[in-house]
């Protein structure tokens, strides 16, 4: 899950991974839709390769890539987990909030008006 992590964190190869989702692309077709060099491109597929996040196969002369979203289950997962407590949480703090406004109103109606609720 870590070295997915470190290879998604670069803006670059998030947009390479993006562009593979569409469609698979050789290095240089991947290469001309930046401005920074071939190598460094290079650089950023072989990472991305390593990670597991892209696949490539040797066509004649080209290297063409594909992407393969299998090792980001684990992130997601990890990652929904997250957001998951989070609503959980949020939806306690509401609670919260419902709890202390009734209290509150309750005190403020005085003993008789309480009494006379729960009565009826």
């Amino acid at each position: 899950m870590d070295e997915v992590a470190v290879a998604i964190a670069d803006p670059v190869r998030r947009r390479i991974l993006t562009m593979l989702r569409d469609e698979p692309l050789s290095a240089g077709a991947i290469a001309g839709r930046f401005t920074i060099s071939r190598p460094a491109i290079s650089r950023h597929l072989r990472l991305l390769r390593e990670s597991g996040l892209v696949r490539d196969e040797v066509v004649g002369r080209q290297r063409i890539y594909r992407l393969d979203p299998g090792p980001l289950a684990p992130l997601l997962d990890w990652l929904t987990g997250l957001a998951t407590v989070d609503r959980c949480e949020r939806h306690l703090d509401a609670l919260e909030t419902e709890v202390y406004r009734t209290r509150r109103e309750r005190r403020s109606r005085g003993p008789a008006e309480h009494r006379r609720e729960h009565t009826a």
